[in-house]
């Protein structure tokens, strides 16, 4: 066999050994042979190949020395290969107990600990005896796949063989029982053993702090004669792990009074914790201590450091530091597109995402629970459903539920609600997140019926309904103007399940009860509620004042909405509309004096569109597009269509001081009907054409797009702020009750 792909060594002759069946030579022969040094040095699987061809060639395949290095290789090492290491093993007759031992270690530390079990039982079948270093990576895989009962059994063959006193032992089973939250027998297993030393104090700790008990570890942790680092890094982490951030710093602080010096851990977990908690000053001091320590080139440290200050806000220095990383690796990736994500900068987390697979570093499942939500605001479908084809491809099998959870809201969102449904129906097991995200799809479809459907038959499969599920049905009914159902699911969600309301849920109410234009009831329930309202249900509350045209009450919802949100220019702006609508110009005027006395600007309307998985953004009377020229003319077309099909502008809650013919042109050039124009020039016919705007749609866009609905033969799926129309053959889905 030709060696013409490895290194010069390789090719040099190996010395033939000539052995009796079943016997080593001496160990300080096989030691110092060419291809056992060349196997020590070994970085990749294909040397390692080449390697055991030699190793054949000279017969040192017959010794169990040479074979255990060559599994030992296959089955630890970075560079090595599980089954390869099954089919070395296969082929040695009498495999002593490293070989057996270190198969077990590898299958421990594989994708499928369970088979490390597997591997003990032929083990014991074939009368081979364990010893000390069988035992933890056994017990660890048992911990891995909540192997309770095997773990107790083994427990019985570590006390049957005398060995439970020894340290890596006595800890692994300590463990091996935490993790399974068998706490009962980790503290008799502890509380029995004269061997307590800090590795078996921690073991029981993060078992306790595992299961939430943090009460019961800190007990033990003051209990503990002597302290280190590993010690309190469990404490830290098991406070951050359970969401309390803030005690998780303090104890860093304790750690540091207690001159304990921290570690790279330790410097993880508070960095973690530094970005849940925004303690952006203490991250500071974090990354200080990480650069004296000459730790700067650290990839884990730097990972935390950039997630910390993507999610404080601090999304330059988070780049920078991106930037800076000569080999990033998929968690570098994730952790700056997730802080993207987490602070809204979605054009960014998606552009960052195109530059990862540029750069041919595999994405795994926390990549997409970060960027789907992107795809989801922006109305990024084709890049969604490419998403989910590579999930179906690479991760067939795979069990996290966020990331289904996230695929059902990014169809439902994207505007494919058949598409979530279908998602749905495929997620083995399915969790509440998921029911959660449906029913809210259905809601901002306006399928309110469906949505009370899946809520039953959630019920029904035993699932208790949290404050978010409540949302999700409260804004059903609201969707569909069903009073009387909201107020019995409002009364149920108390008194049957125990949710209290929050402001969501008042605001779904408010928001249900004034567009049905029952103000009396909508205000005393404002009256009741047991936090003060916020600027949404201020908001609901002038928003329905403006469809009832009630300018009283709507100046009082105003009063209120300005004094929470003196700089929101929303509020002026419906308050001038209503004015307007009610032929009040002094008052629209003195409203308008404000809004710019202020220095505040309307917030733009903006309209996204996605063509070829690219998505084109247009203002109100946007011209910047490459298109431009072609997307007026066929908005100059629409119009002329929407005229002969006898469409009128509603001019009435255009600025005042524009001439008829000026609110018209006003009106055509809104965002969405630009993002229409532009899909109309850059699609086949009757392809259904989505669209996502940031403002809710105006009445007068609204009845153009029923309309251009029908004239084109086209299905337009638009979303607002508040939820989705359905435009086809010059209806809508919202029964034009939005």
């Amino acid at each position: 066999m030709a060696f013409t792909s490895c290194s010069p060594s390789l090719l040099l002759p190996s010395p033939t050994l000539h052995l009796q069946p079943a016997s080593d030579p001496p160990y300080r022969l096989l030691q110092k042979h060419p291809s056992l040094i060349l196997l020590s040095n070994c970085k990749s699987f294909q040397t390692l190949k080449q390697i055991h061809s030699q190793i054949i060639k000279s017969g040192l395949h017959e010794t169990q020395f040479a074979m255990s290095k060559l599994i030992e290789f296959c089955a630890i090492s970075p560079f090595g290969n599980l089954s390869y290491a099954l089919l070395l093993f296969e082929s040695v007759e009498q495999p002593n107990l490293f070989i057996w031992n270190t198969m077990i270690r590898g299958n421990s530390l594989s994708s499928s600990p369970a088979e490390a079990i597997d591997f003990y039982v032929r083990m014991l079948l074939r009368g081979v005896e364990s010893n000390s270093y069988t035992f933890p990576f056994l017990l660890k895989s048992c911990a891995k796949v909540a192997a309770t009962r095997e773990g107790k059994q083994i427990h019985g063959q570590i006390l049957k063989l005398g060995l439970e006193s020894d340290p890596f032992v006595h800890t692994s089973i300590i463990n091996m029982y935490a993790q399974n939250g068998e706490l009962g027998y980790a503290e008799l297993v502890f509380s029995k053993s004269s061997h307590r030393d800090a590795v078996s104090f921690t073991a029981l700790i993060t078992g306790y702090t595992s299961r939430g008990c943090l009460d019961d570890a800190r007990r033990l942790f003051d209990e503990m004669p002597l302290r280190d680092a590993v010690s309190w890094n469990a404490m830290i982490a098991g406070y951050a792990q359970s969401g309390r951030f803030e005690e998780a710093l303090e104890f860093f602080h304790d750690m540091k009074r207690a001159n304990v010096a921290p570690n790279e851990s330790t410097m993880v977990t508070v960095l973690s914790a530094c970005a849940q908690s925004g303690s952006l000053e203490l991250g500071n001091w974090v990354r200080s201590w990480i650069d004296d320590h000459g730790l700067g080139s650290n990839l884990r440290l730097v990972n935390a450091l950039i997630d910390m200050y993507s999610k404080c806000g601090e999304l330059d220095k988070a780049r920078d530091l991106f930037e800076g990383i000569c080999e990033k690796d998929v968690i570098s990736w994730n952790v700056m597109i997730g802080g993207y994500s987490h602070t809204n900068s979605y054009k960014e987390a998606l552009a960052l995402f195109r530059k990862m697979q540029e750069s041919n570093v595999e994405p795994n499942d926390v990549t997409f629970v970060s960027i789907l939500p992107a795809c989801a605001y922006l109305g990024a479908l084709d890049l969604g459903k490419w998403i989910h084809a590579y999930i179906d491809k690479h991760f067939q099998g795979l069990t996290n539920t966020s990331l289904w959870t996230s695929l059902i809201d990014m169809y439902a969102k994207c505007g494919n609600i058949e598409a979530a449904k279908q998602v749905f129906a495929g997620m083995k097991p399915k969790s509440l997140g998921s029911w959660n995200a449906l029913i809210s799809g259905l809601a901002m479809h306006g399928h309110a019926n469906m949505a009370l459907e899946l809520f039953r038959q959630m019920k029904d499969e035993g699932f208790e309904p949290d404050d978010i599920t409540f949302v999700g049905v409260l804004s059903a009914c609201s969707h569909a103007g069903l009073v009387d159902l909201a107020r019995r699911f409002f009364t149920s969600m108390v008194e049957s399940h125990g949710v209290s309301p929050k402001l969501q849920h008042y605001g779904c109410m408010i928001d249900l009860l004034g567009r049905a234009g029952l103000f009396d009831e909508a205000v005393a329930l404002i009256k009741t509620m047991e936090m003060n309202p916020d600027g949404a249900i201020w908001g609901s509350l002038l928003g329905a004042c403006r469809v009832h045209g009630k300018t009283e009450l709507a100046e009082f919802a105003a009063k209120h909405l300005f004094e929470l949100e003196p700089e929101n220019p929303g509020a002026y702006v419906l308050l001038s509309n209503i004015y307007a609508r009610a032929g009040r110009w002094d008052d629209v005027a003195r409203t308008r004096t404000k809004l710019n006395d202020k220095g505040m600007k309307k917030v733009p309307g903006c309209s996204s569109i996605e063509i070829d998985s690219v998505v084109h953004e247009f203002l109100v009377g946007d011209r910047v597009h490459e298109q431009s020229h072609e997307i007026y003319e066929m908005l100059d077309e629409i119009d002329r269509l929407l005229q002969k099909s006898g469409h009128v502008p509603d001019t009435s809650e255009v600025l005042y001081d524009m001439d008829e013919e000026w609110k018209e042109g006003a009106l055509s050039y809104h965002s969405e009907k630009l993002a229409i124009a532009f899909g109309l020039i850059s699609t086949k016919p009757e392809t259904t054409i989505r669209i996502v705007k940031n403002l809710r749609v105006c009445g007068n866009c609204h009845s153009a797009m029923k309309l251009i609905s029908k004239i084109y033969n086209r299905e337009i799926i638009a979303r607002d702020r508040n939820r989705f129309h359905h435009f086809k053959d010059g209806s809508c889905s919202c029964m034009d009750y939005w």
